[in-house]
């Protein structure tokens, strides 16, 4: 009797997160309207906002920062409190430095090829001296680094960003960041070889300490931005697609240090 040979659990798991995307991203992309040339005004507010899901987005904002209250931001101060500011650097370099293979991809696709090598020479300096990434002596070197992700790429392959979109536990995006973000889970070499090698742990864990670390560092930055916004909901918009503008044109785009800070992270959400 011959035996039915099922698919690996990782390909399940990613699979259904496809699976997901997809659905997700066809339900907000049909929910979206753009008012017709013979409304003129309409049409001129809808283009400066872009927000044709702004009661649904406002209630998931409400949702995760409620989230993040309860359970986020206390972790990120109990891990700041417990973990020695030269310790959490540290880590910081590891994560970012474990990026490296996926930005370098993202770099090749966008035909920057220059950054590419930076971002070689970086993982392999920081990879060595750097002793697994914990030090960075390749920023030391005047090698600076920098950060690509798919949602990039599309976007220097002409492919426009949409309508403002704020996603249950990730925030603020938009269709082809959230398609980015999907093919991130997907393609990260770092993930696939951990997937391959049967250390979903190790990923698990990963992706845990990631987020907690890119929390941490934007608890000061958030706390400032929550402070000085008469509406964070639209100040989160704002940021967001202001720092999207200035990574897409590798710094060419005029943001506030803030807003840098509040969305210059890289989350691989791959559990």
């Amino acid at each position: 009797m011959a035996t039915e040979t099922l698919p690996p659990k990782g390909a399940l798991t990613r699979s259904f997160a496809f699976l997901l995307v997809v659905v997700l991203g066809l339900t907000v992309a049909a929910c979206a309207h753009k008012p017709p040339e013979s409304d003129p005004v309409a049409l001129a507010e809808y283009e400066r906002v872009n927000d044709p899901l702004e009661p649904l987005n406002r209630v998931t904002h409400g949702f995760n920062m409620t989230f993040d209250k309860v359970l986020m931001q206390p972790v990120a101060e109990i891990y700041r409190a417990l973990v020695p500011g030269f310790l959490r650097r540290g880590i910081t370099n590891i994560l970012d430095n474990l990026m490296s293979p996926f930005t370098l991809a993202n770099d090749l696709l966008q035909g920057e090829v220059g950054r590419g090598g930076e971002t070689i020479a970086r993982f392999a300096i920081n990879s060595t001296i750097g002793i697994g990434g914990f030090f960075d002596p390749a920023s030391d070197w005047g090698i600076e680094e920098h950060k690509e992700d798919f949602g990039e790429t599309l976007a220097v392959w002409g492919v426009g960003e949409g309508f403002y979109l704020v996603v249950p536990f990730f925030g603020p995006s938009n269709p082809r960041d959230f398609v980015g973000l999907g093919v991130e889970f997907f393609a990260d070499p770092v993930s696939l070889y951990l997937d391959d090698a049967n250390q979903r742990e190790l990923r698990i864990a990963r992706t845990s300490l990631e987020i907690i670390d890119a929390r941490e560092r934007h608890l000061d930055t958030l706390e400032e931005l929550e402070r000085n916004s008469t509406d964070l909901y639209v100040a989160m918009r704002s940021a967001y697609r202001q720092n999207r503008a200035f990574r897409i044109n590798n710094g060419a785009a005029t943001e506030s240090k803030a807003e840098e800070d509040l969305f210059d992270m890289e989350m691989d959400e791959d559990f």
